[in-house]
């Protein structure tokens, strides 16, 4: 199953499973969100980083106060 087909239902169960019991009126609210996340997620994957550094190579210049405007 996919996420874009994830029933209240199931998404309560998968919360149980995971030790976050739902109250039953959030099922639907959860369900939404989690598909809303997972689409967010999808179009993050597609993205191509090839060349990008990992964030450890990144270092940020010091910047000296100036106080003069």
């Amino acid at each position: 199953m996919s996420l874009g087909d994830l029933a209240p239902a199931e998404a309560a169960r998968w919360a149980a499973r995971a030790g976050l019991p739902l109250p039953s009126d959030r099922h639907a609210e959860v369900a939404a969100v989690a598909r809303h996340i997972h689409s967010v997620v999808a179009v993050l994957r597609e993205l191509e980083f090839g060349d990008t550094p990992p964030a450890l190579a990144y270092r940020a210049e010091q910047e000296k106060p100036d106080a003069a405007v």
